[in-house]
């Protein structure tokens, strides 16, 4: 019995002290510092607002020779909204937009990866924003070839680009102008520049 208990005590011993399992091969994480999220949307049917959102973070399961097997999970820091001009950053954070004291970020988390063309995919999943979960589209050109940055390190990039309707994420602002157009349009388009680091 001593035997057997002194076994158990020793191979749980170098259980306890394997390093943990390595990242798999294909895996990446996408680098805040050079990634973006872009977004567009009419204004007053006369001009277009552009404006930005900063803290990227997320992983990526990327398998060049089967696509499928690829996957996605990212947020993006709802704080960090920039149109360029302050006082409508502010609304923006606001209730009646974003509310990012109560939803300081928005999530996406894909369902489906499929090969349109080389060099081409389309990310089918789940965008979340102030806690409401639609089904997008993301149309991606890339990933690109793997190149080695000025620390060594191996990264990718990736354009995607998609189109949401606010309202249907609770964003429901919409004074009519005297000449009977909306001030703000529904649709918003959104284009993600993103950089990958490899694990």
């Amino acid at each position: 019995m001593k035997t057997i208990g002194l076994t158990f005590l020793l191979a749980a011993a170098l259980f306890s002290q394997a390093p943990p399992a390595a990242a798999p091969a294909n895996s990446w994480r996408i680098d805040p510092l050079h990634s973006q999220a872009n977004f567009t949307v009419r204004h007053m049917m006369i001009s277009t607002v552009r404006g930005t959102f900063g803290g990227v973070r997320g992983t990526i399961i990327y398998d060049a020779k089967n696509p499928a097997a690829s996957a996605v999970e990212a947020t993006i820091d709802c704080t960090t909204l920039n149109t360029g001009e302050s006082k409508r950053d502010s609304d923006l954070k606001g209730e009646e937009f974003f509310d990012v004291k109560k939803y300081p970020a928005m999530k996406f988390r894909s369902k489906s990866v499929q090969a349109v063309s080389k060099g081409n995919l389309k990310v089918t999943g789940d965008l979340t924003i102030n806690a409401i979960t639609k089904q997008v589209v993301l149309t991606l050109d890339g990933p690109t070839d793997e190149i080695k940055d000025t620390n060594n390190r191996i990264k990718i990039g990736a354009t995607a680009t998609t189109q949401i309707s606010r309202k249907e994420y609770g964003i429901l602002y919409n004074p009519i102008m005297e000449a009977g157009g909306v001030a703000v349009s529904d649709e918003v388009k959104i284009t993600l520049d993103i950089e990958l680091i490899k694990n």
